[in-house]
C-alpha cells in the first residue's frame, strides 16, 4: 500500500482522560487509518473497555503498549509520563506526538502546528504538541507575521475549565449545583474569574503565561517577536478566548489584515459586530477551526491592531492538532515502514 493509505497501529496514552477521549473521537471522525488501536491508561482503568468505531477494546498498561511497538503513540497523560516513556517508544521505532509540556522547549524537538510550521518536521520520532492557548494564537499570528511582521503581542486569555481536565468541569458543576466542591482551583470558579492558570513563577507570571511567551517564538521561528500574556480561568465549558493586541512593523489596513487571515487554512473570520457576529466559545465548541473577529486598528498606536481569537481547546488546542500532525506524517510517508 502507499504511505497515504497504509493502516497504522496507534497507541493513545491517557486514552480515558478528557484529551485522550477527544483524540479517539477525532481519529474516528477524521478517518485516520487506524489498523490497530491500543488504548493505554493507568492501573485504575486497565482491564476496562473503551469503544472505538463500534468496537470495544480493552485498556492496557504502557509497558504492554510499548511491547507491541506501535507505529505512532499519541501521549496525553501528563509530563511525568511523557518524560519517562516517550524515549522508550522512540527507541522502539515509534513516532511519539506528545501533548504535554515536557518536550516543547527542547531545541532538538519540533514544536508543531501543521498549518504554521509543518516544514520543521524531519525524521523526528518525537514531536511536541504546543499548549492549547498557544496553538490558537499562532494560527492567527502566522499570516500576519508573514505579511506585516509582528513586533509585539499582548494577550489576555479567557480559558475554559476544560483546560484543567475533568476535575475543572466537576468543580464548576458542583458549585453550580450547590454541592460541596472538590476544588482543583484555589477559589470558586462559578460566577468568578481567576487570573491564575497554572502555578506562579518568580517573575510573577504563571507557567501558562510563559508558555505563550516562549512557544510562540519557537513556532513562528522568530525570537524577536515579543509576547506578554495574562491568563484567566473563566466559568466556561468548551473553548478558550483571547484578546490579542499586536504592534506591526509594516503599514497595514484592516482589509489587508482580513485578506491575510482569510488565506490561512483552518482559520475562519467572524467579524460583523454591528450584526452581533463575533467568535464565542459556545459557537466554537466541538469544532476544529480557529475563529477570529473584532478586527480593528488601535486608537492610540498607528501600527496597533486588535483581534479576538476563539477555539475549542480540546479539539484544535489539543487532540485535533495532534491528529493533524499524524495526518501530515502519514501523507508524507514518514512513519516507520
Amino acid at each position: 500500500m502507499s504511505p497515504s493509505t497504509h493502516g497504522r497501529t496507534v497507541a493513545v496514552i491517557g486514552a480515558t482522560g478528557l484529551v485522550g477521549r477527544t483524540i479517539l473521537e477525532g481519529l474516528a471522525a477524521r478517518k485516520f487509518p487506524v489498523k490497530v488501536l491500543i488504548p493505554v491508561a493507568s492501573s485504575r482503568s486497565q482491564g476496562t473497555d473503551i469503544e472505538f468505531k463500534g468496537q470495544k477494546i480493552p485498556v492496557v498498561g504502557v509497558e504492554e503498549a510499548l511491547a507491541l511497538k506501535p507505529d505512532i503513540a499519541l501521549f496525553s497523560a501528563g509530563g511525568d509520563v511523557s518524560r519517562q516513556w516517550a524515549p522508550a517508544f522512540k527507541e522502539a521505532g515509534t513516532t511519539v506526538i506528545d501533548n504535554s509540556s515536557a518536550w516543547r522547549m527542547d531545541p532538538t524537538v519540533p514544536l508543531v502546528v501543521p498549518e504554521v510550521n509543518a516544514d520543521v518536521i524531519g525524521d523526528d520520532l518525537l514531536i511536541a504538541n504546543p499548549n492549547c492557548s498557544t496553538i490558537q494564537l499562532v494560527m492567527a499570528l502566522k499570516p500576519l507575521h508573514d505579511r506585516f511582521l509582528i513586533r509585539r503581542a499582548i494577550v489576555s486569555t479567557y480559558q475554559s475549565v476544560t483546560g484543567t481536565g475533568q476535575a475543572g468541569i466537576d468543580q464548576l458543576e458542583e458549585e453550580r449545583n450547590g454541592t460541596e466542591a472538590n476544588r482543583v482551583y484555589p477559589h470558586a470558579i462559578d460566577r468568578n474569574c481567576l487570573p491564575h492558570c497554572d502555578v506562579f513563577l518568580e517573575n510573577d507570571f504563571t507557567k501558562e503565561e510563559m508558555k505563550l511567551h516562549h512557544e510562540t517564538k519557537k513556532i513562528l521561528g522568530d525570537a524577536d517577536v515579543q509576547v506578554s500574556a495574562t491568563a484567566v480561568r473563566v466559568p466556561v465549558v468548551g473553548g478558550h478566548s483571547e484578546s490579542v493586541y499586536l504592534e506591526l512593523e509594516r503599514s497595514f489596513s484592516v482589509p489587508d489584515v482580513k485578506e491575510a487571515l482569510q488565506l490561512m487554512p483552518g482559520l475562519i473570520i467572524q467579524d460583523d459586530p454591528m450584526s452581533n457576529v463575533y467568535p464565542m466559545p459556545a459557537k466554537a465548541h466541538g469544532k476544529d477551526e480557529v475563529f477570529v473577529g473584532r478586527i480593528r486598528r488601535d486608537l492610540t498606536e498607528l501600527q496597533g491592531l486588535h483581534l479576538w481569537v476563539v477555539s475549542d481547546n480540546l479539539r484544535k488546542g489539543a487532540a485535533t492538532n495532534a491528529i493533524q500532525i499524524a495526518e501530515f506524517l502519514q501523507k508524507s510517508g514518514r512513519f516507520r515502514k
